[in-house]
């Protein structure tokens, strides 16, 4: 059935209970692959020590799990776009369920490592399904506001999960997390088939071969408007994914900071992300977002170089690097939204396609980001600091000289047009 946005927004505001619904799906959704990151956080000591390994080994467990996400939404993508959003989605569900149950009974860190990977190609399919859904179901002016509701439920990942994991942990063992994360994707795959509206109709004339799918991926590339934006927030959130990969390291074994207490640290931390993202919208009312990410990522560049100086003195304690994680993370919430609607905004037909390269690249760079925090481990919090100094600051420059060579070529936002739904 075929309907207006303008219908579309009527029903939104007769029938909040649905807008609501859908828009918990859809965080949800793309919260399911972060939970997984943050939940066994807390737990990485115990995991090294029940495996025989250390700590940095460990850690790869999570870079193969972006590098699962990096290529799996490259699969995700045409998938997504030829069958419709739904089916690729309860098979990429279900691949992340059997691969959760793998975890919680390997008893070898290689095993974690590889089926780690297996968990993050499954658990991949809700992050670009709920991506391009949100550009099926509403209109271009709203994406940027969605993705900022959005990221309100995923960012709740951060302030839970790792006081969960850690609970859990210390009551049951690290292998009980594995146990509630298969038990918490049954329930959105659940939530998914009563809830989720199919989205875009499947495009059957779309062509899965190879050679066609990277003329696709090269269409969606080279949109001056994508390579911009997507590569601005790709470059700047690698930085997230570089302290989510180096904060058990530098709070639980340098700062001495047991698990449960670092499960509410991360929790503080992630509100500065929650409140940023939700100031987001407002500030939509009276400035583009163009505007507001070159100045997001002019202040965290900021904040980031000071803290990796202080940092390289041996000036900061524990509540001193806290807090300078949360304004870079202050900063990250309004990056995020905005260089999501604005890489997405010129794809209708391409959405599912558009939303993987998006999320192939924050992932793969994300993943880079992770492997060098435990390539450099000196069991100091420098080389964490550092490079997520580097990220932010390598954003700016980019965003910088991007609009500088490229803003003649930007294409403006395609005109509202029906969907499906």
């Amino acid at each position: 059935m075929r309907i207006s946005i303008q219908l579309w927004l009527s029903l939104q505001v007769v029938d909040k209970k649905r807008y609501i619904i859908l828009i918990l799906i859809l965080g949800t959704l793309s919260a399911l692959s972060p939970f997984s990151i943050d939940m066994y956080l807390p737990a990485f000591p115990a995991i090294a020590k029940d495996l025989h390994t250390s700590v940095a080994h460990i850690q790869l467990s999570l870079t193969s799990y972006f590098i699962g996400i990096s290529v799996g939404q490259l699969i995700y993508g045409p998938l997504l776009d030829r069958y419709g959003r739904k089916a690729p989605l309860y098979i990429g569900l279900l691949v992340y369920m059997a691969a959760s149950l793998g975890c919680a009974i390997t008893r070898s860190a290689g095993m974690l490592i590889t089926i780690r990977l297996l968990q993050a190609l499954g658990g991949c399919s809700g992050m670009v399904a709920a991506r391009a859904l949100v550009r099926d179901l509403f209109p271009v002016s709203e994406i940027a506001k969605v993705f900022s509701l959005l990221l309100l439920v995923i960012a709740i990942s951060p302030m839970l999960a790792p006081a969960i994991g850690g609970y859990i942990s210390a009551a049951f063992g690290w292998h009980y997390i594995f146990i509630v994360l298969t038990t918490i994707s049954i329930a959105i795959f659940a939530g998914c088939i009563l809830w989720l509206p199919p989205g875009r109709e499947p495009d059957q004339q779309l062509s899965l071969k190879p050679n066609y799918i990277i003329r696709n991926f090269y269409s969606v590339l080279k949109h001056p408007q994508f390579y911009t934006y997507a590569i601005t927030g790709a470059i700047a959130g690698a930085s997230q994914y570089a302290y989510l990969a180096g904060s058990s390291q530098v709070f639980v074994v340098y700062y001495k900071v047991d698990q449960k207490h670092f499960g509410w640290i991360f929790a503080f931390i992630a509100t500065g992300l929650i409140g940023s993202s939700q100031i987001n919208s407002l500030l939509l009312r009276y400035y583009k977002s163009e505007q507001v990410i070159k100045t997001a990522l002019f202040c965290q560049s900021l904040v980031g170089l000071t803290m990796v100086t202080a940092t390289w003195n041996g000036w900061v304690t524990q509540a001193g690097m806290i807090s300078f994680i949360f304004l870079f993370l202050c900063c990250q919430g309004f990056i995020s939204p905005n260089a999501s609607a604005l890489s997405l905004t010129p794809f209708a037909k391409q959405a599912g396609s558009a939303s993987a390269l998006m999320g192939t690249l924050q992932m793969g760079l994300g993943a880079l980001a992770s492997a060098m925090v435990s390539i450099f481990n000196n069991n100091t919090p420098l080389p964490l600091t550092a490079i997520m100094a580097i990220c932010c600051c390598s954003g700016f420059i980019y965003l910088t000289i991007g609009r500088k060579f490229f803003n003649k070529a930007l294409i403006e936002p395609i005109q509202v047009q029906d969907i499906a739904l």
